[in-house]
């Protein structure tokens, strides 16, 4: 016999059902705490529901940190544990009755149902659980880039605003000499005003040499007749901004290299990919968890919603489907970017772009078509375990 679980997270509370395989009640729906007591409460309810021989399963829903404590626990003693996506578990809801009945206790009810019905769920496993260090690393410093992004693109608009014909003058707004120039002087006016021997003794040792006293020299010339306002209020945030892209600088090499050392332990075969860095494929390795919960590449596909969706009715079928974007967007963004730098390094993938280009697709279309072949590649590797160069 079954014992089906199902279990409601939320922040301070659970709410637990526990039904058999026969459709007996075994414990209508109780409330157990967010604490060590509450955890040994449920274990003790479920060992007195079941006896040696039946097998347990206990489900929860994917509700980010809330479930993350309760799901260790719950592994830790060897229980069968299923982690559903709310999404589903609202369809299944929504397909029991017709009424929009959305509590608590029926919702744990559902869980437990859903897990007697569905005999296609697979087990959250102790690899995947583990693997969460990884999760929030990569995502930790998915956010850590974005948010110095923003602070660049800030830095740009107030150039723009205190001395516009920089950008002219230098490759890129964002290198260290240009920083260490608008740190110390954050403006047109300052920059004019600013002795010559201390702009080439800044910019070369920024620069580590490359510049030069031609460099200080255009610059000053350049700040003398220079539109840029002279606005304090505007200099003190660009130089602070600079501080605050300096300071991520040094979080994002931090992370990385906490990143690289989980890496180093896993040694995946999937970084023998050219083009594959060890970012992205930390990202994709940390986001698809246990590569066994999956029976096919297909089934990877869908869980990045990178999977095409179907509009069938009649004689109506839709002609230019498009992408489903349900799942993870962490794992897209990793698998994309991860595509467009393997199409450079690695002649195959190369080969399949520009035949999807001479299709007369968009390069972003021909890019998520790369990337579908690369999650194939990535399948193969990890079910395998063979390094890229045995595999082509």
């Amino acid at each position: 016999m079954v014992i089906s679980v199902g279990i409601d997270v939320s922040k301070d509370k659970h709410d637990c059902f526990i039904v058999s395989s026969e459709g007996e009640v075994l414990a209508d729906v109780f409330t157990i705490p967010n604490n060590m007591d509450g955890f040994h409460r449920l274990l003790q309810k479920i060992e007195a529901c079941a006896t040696p021989q039946d097998k347990i399963k206990v489900g929860l829903e994917a509700t980010g940190h809330y479930s993350y404590n309760l799901l260790g626990f719950l592994l830790d003693n060897g229980l069968a544990t299923y982690v559903l996506n709310p999404l589903r578990t609202n369809l299944y809801r929504k397909s029991l009755s017709l009424r929009k009945t959305k509590t608590d206790r029926v919702d744990a009810r559902t869980i437990a149902s859903m897990l007697l019905s569905d005999a296609g769920l697979k087990p959250y496993t102790t690899t995947a659980y583990h693997n969460e260090e990884l999760k929030s690393l990569t995502r930790y410093r998915f956010d850590k880039v974005k948010e110095r992004a923003k602070l660049k693109s800030s830095v740009s608009r107030l150039v723009c605003i205190l001395f516009p014909e920089l950008e002219k003058l230098v490759p890129s707004l964002h290198i260290a000499s240009v920083y260490a120039l608008l740190e110390e002087f954050p403006g047109a006016k300052q920059v004019a005003s600013a002795h010559l021997t201390r702009l080439k003794s800044l910019l070369e040792t920024a620069s580590k040499g490359r510049y030069k006293q031609e460099m200080a020299l255009a610059i000053r010339n350049a700040a003398k007749n220079s539109i840029g306002s002279r606005m304090p209020a505007k200099s003190l945030e660009l130089q602070h901004t600079i501080r605050l892209i300096r300071e991520l600088d040094t979080e994002i090499v931090e992370i990385e290299e906490q990143i690289q050392s989980i890496m180093d332990e896993l040694h995946s075969p999937i970084t023998t990919i050219p083009g594959l860095g060890f970012r992205m494929a930390a990202m994709i390795l940390a986001e698809v968890g246990d590569f066994s919960r999956f029976d096919s590449p297909d089934k990877l596909l869908a869980y990045a919603g990178m999977s095409p969706s179907t509009y069938q009715s009649g004689q109506l079928k839709n002609c230019y489907p498009h992408m489903e974007k349900s799942g993870s967007r962490y794992l897209r963004y990793a698998l994309f970017n991860a595509a467009k730098y393997v199409c450079l390094w690695d002649t195959n993938f190369a080969a399949y772009l520009a035949k999807k280009r001479a299709e007369g697709k968009h390069y972003n279309v021909a890019i998520s078509h790369a990337a579908k072949k690369l999650v194939r590649l990535i399948f193969a590797m990890e079910k395998s375990g063979t390094p890229y160069h045995l595999t082509v």
